[in-house]
């Protein structure tokens, strides 16, 4: 493990140490870096039938469904969106969108950050519309 003294990039102060893992060059590590490059990871797209932003919609269910009095009643359907990414519609049970929206759509705009977070990790980009 090599020690830095000094300033970094962002000034940092003046006395303190910064420690980084980082190799030296030392060759020490070079071994386990090597297995680490040989494991593949089976969520990679290795899977053709798996639906798109498949990630997206499992966390979009489960928030919306946590939120409602009728867990049942919830579906998310998708289709293609207006710019290149994935519309997600959500429609819930008839009492339950206000409880969804939230005051001032502060629940819904949550939801739709939350989701656009986890739709990175499937590499696409998602719209969610909340339908009556």
């Amino acid at each position: 493990m090599g020690r830095v003294q000094g300033r970094g990039p962002r000034g940092g102060r003046r006395g303190h140490r910064l420690v980084s893992d980082v190799e030296d060059g030392t060759g020490a590590g070079d071994s386990e870096s090597s297995d680490q490059e040989k494991v593949e990871d089976p969520s990679n797209g290795s899977d053709p039938s798996a639906a798109p932003a498949a990630n997206a919609v499992a966390v979009l269910e489960y928030l919306v469904k946590q939120v409602v009095e009728d867990p049942e009643a919830v579906s998310v359907s998708t289709s293609e969106g207006r710019r290149g990414g994935l519309q997600l519609d959500v429609r819930v049970g008839a009492g339950d969108m206000g409880r969804v929206i939230g005051k001032r759509g502060r629940i819904a705009q949550s939801i739709r950050t939350v989701v656009r977070a986890a739709a990175v990790k499937d590499e696409t980009s998602v719209d969610i519309e909340f339908v009556d």
